[in-house]
């Protein structure tokens, strides 16, 4: 009978000792926020970013959205036009100053949209893809269902206030980060600064466009009840952060709060590699196989998002137990990556056969167990 070995390799990444095991706090004056590392899907900070809030104009990543998905599906063309409904152009609030009958480019919607945040662009967008805004505001809710936005119900395409429209800063980063994965070849749009239509000339409303931050999206946001707000993303060597705040007093607030938690989740938190997929981490031995030994290796890059402050404490180990008995097909899981750091919960990692390894035939398999027995015998 074989005998099994648990093997435990420590790979120490950084020296093991460790400084402070806590970020600066940081506190902000919204209502509601949070603050996500894309690369990694880690949150790094949130204030009630479940409850549910007025959305505003952030609902309009969600037509937006919509538009995108149309496009890629062959349903919109850039060049498509669709004609102002007189209720597109009763809109109250932001608008693009479109006329009652004028046919608008799906291109120019999308920037009068996004850039110039209009109410009376959106409902012609809902219109094109819904037949009604109505009908538009259901294609939104199951979409919402669609991309894990958990607590969120729309009822118009713009985020004009009711009672039956809201979201929730956790759910508009999960809408954000949807836009960014899906269609990044559109997401351009959200960095352009300005648009004229019929004459009219309009800045972006997102301020942090503005101050050299490397911010390239999303949409701000505002209204009476749910006060200001903004769902921001950033790019910085490589690293993307994406924010929500909402509930905010002043445009000046939203600007200001929303460059102090972006600069402060770059400051305290950092994205640190550890091992990239294929990369050959251990080898196990094989029992009864063609080969004496299999390599480990892992399916995926690994990378962390952690605290600066316990970048030194972070440690990876890997463990399987060996021998491991042939057939061992290429692929099949065989032992771990374990990763942990102060203040981290432990993250486990598969590490999977490199190869094929074929079992011995049946005169080898004889001799190997007579082998075996007679050394257990000795």
């Amino acid at each position: 009978m074989k005998r099994s070995l648990l093997v435990l390799f420590a790979i120490i990444l950084f020296p093991t000792f460790c400084h402070a095991q806590t970020v600066a706090p940081v506190e902000t004056a919204a209502k509601q926020a949070f603050l996500l590392d894309a690369n990694t899907n880690t949150v790094l900070f949130t204030k009630d970013a479940d409850t549910q809030m007025p959305t505003s104009s952030m609902s309009k990543m969600l037509t937006i959205y919509l538009v995108f998905e149309a496009l890629r599906d062959g349903k919109l063309k850039l060049d498509d036009t669709f004609p102002t409904s007189e209720h597109a152009w009763k809109q109250e609030g932001s608008r693009m100053f479109l006329n009652v009958g004028q046919r608008a480019r799906v291109e120019d919607l999308i920037r009068g949209v996004v850039i110039q945040s209009g109410n009376d662009a959106a409902v012609v967008l809902a219109e094109a893809l819904g037949g009604s805004e109505e009908n538009f505001a259901e294609m939104m809710n199951a979409k919402a269902q669609q991309l894990g936005m958990k607590n969120s119900h729309f009822v118009n395409a713009t985020g004009l206030p009711d009672p039956q429209h809201y979201s929730t800063a956790r759910d508009l980063a999960t809408l954000a980060m949807a836009l960014l994965h899906d269609f990044p070849e559109n997401y351009h749009y959200f960095s352009e600064q300005q648009f004229t239509y019929n004459n009219i000339s309009q800045g972006n409303r997102n301020p942090l466009l503005y101050r050299n931050m490397n911010v390239d999206g999303l949409k701000t946001g505002h209204t009476d009840t749910g006060g200001y707000g903004l769902t921001a993303s950033a790019l910085r060597d490589g690293r993307r952060l994406v924010l929500v705040l909402n509930g905010m007093e002043d445009m000046q607030a939203r600007a200001d709060e929303s460059a102090k938690m972006l600069d402060w989740g770059y400051r305290e938190y950092g994205l640190y590699p550890v091992a990239k997929a294929g990369e050959n981490l251990a080898q196990a031995k094989v029992w009864l196989g063609q080969k004496p030994n299999v390599r480990l290796l892992l399916t995926r890059d690994v990378v962390l998002t952690l605290p600066r402050s316990v970048r030194d404490g972070l440690k990876a180990e890997v463990s399987f137990v060996q021998p491991i008995q042939a057939p061992i097909t290429k692929g099949q899981e065989l032992g771990k990556l374990t990763l942990s750091a102060p203040g981290m919960t432990p993250e486990e990692i598969p590490l999977i056969a490199a190869e094929n390894v074929a079992r011995v035939g049946f005169f080898a398999r004889m001799t190997a167990k007579l082998k075996l027995l007679l050394h257990k015998d000795a």
